[in-house]
């Protein structure tokens, strides 16, 4: 007689299904490596991941940075926003223009003040971690480890952080810009006694779409240099620890420069093109 096969018991019987599912996780895993750099040429993921972290980073420091400039720059005395409103307000109260001061602050602030401190407050921070981010891998020979591979860490370290701010810095400027006409509002209702429906409707009346979209156009150029900044010193960095310390604080000086620098050329270029 045929000896009976022995049937298999339910340990044996979960450990082919677990290894059956584990051969397929890696079947799929071998064709999502090999299908990504055809789909999603620019990396999507480190994108992603760039946009969120800037964005969340972006949108607290605007945030506070933009309410400063509002109502609590004006109690705390180192806002330069609230410095314009007040001074203007005072100022324009001997010729009897004090109704005016809303679309003097609003063209400050959408033109300059909202894209080029925004620039100066949130880009420093960021380009500087960008720095640090890329500066320790180049120091612990990540990157050289990267071309070893084949992988263009170019196209996998810098384009989605180039991308993401292209996309962040404009929203933040955004945000910036209400809360600081929103303190803006505070200062002129609440110390110089202004009717705030008088505020909003002289503003609506001489600022235009076009002051607004200058002031984006502003961002986005700021947004691509921080972003290039951090990267070229990240990537340049050398001789250990601190040549990345010298590295971040380099990126620092330099972001402020470049924002205020590149700031006139492009204030003067948006005169010539549109005024």
């Amino acid at each position: 007689m045929a000896e009976d096969v022995p049937s298999l018991t339910l340990p044996a019987r979960r450990g082919g299904f677990l290894i059956g599912v584990v051969s397929f996780s890696h079947a799929i895993q071998h064709v999502y490596v090999a299908v990504l750099p055809l789909t999603y040429p620019l990396a999507v993921v480190e994108f992603h991941a760039s946009y969120t972290a800037l964005g969340i980073l972006l949108a607290v420091t605007g945030i506070v940075g933009g309410f400063l400039q509002g109502a609590a720059g004006f109690y705390m005395r180192v806002s330069a926003r609230m410095v314009l409103a007040l001074q203007s307000a005072v100022n324009m109260a001997r010729f009897g223009a004090e109704n005016y001061v809303g679309p003097i602050v609003a063209l400050s602030m959408l033109r300059e003040l909202g894209p080029v401190l925004t620039a100066i407050l949130v880009g420093g921070k960021v380009a500087s971690g960008i720095t640090a981010e890329l500066g320790s891998m180049k120091v612990t020979e990540q990157i050289d480890a990267l071309r070893a591979l084949g992988v263009n860490y170019v196209k996998r370290l810098i384009v989605p952080r180039l991308l993401a701010a292209l996309v962040v810095f404009p929203l933040v400027t955004i945000l910036a810009d209400a809360i600081g006409l929103f303190g803006g509002m505070l200062v002129v209702v609440f110390d110089r006694a202004v009717d705030g429906y008088l505020y909003w409707n002289t503003i609506s009346y001489w600022v235009v779409m076009r002051d607004f979209l200058t002031g984006i156009a502003k961002s986005v150029v700021f947004g691509a240099l921080v972003t290039l900044i951090g990267c070229y010193n990240g990537l340049g960095t050398e001789g250990g620890t601190e040549g990345l310390g010298r590295s971040t604080t380099d990126t620092v000086v330099q972001v402020a420069m470049a924002v205020i620098i590149s700031d006139f050329f492009l204030t003067k270029l948006f005169f010539i093109l549109f005024w």
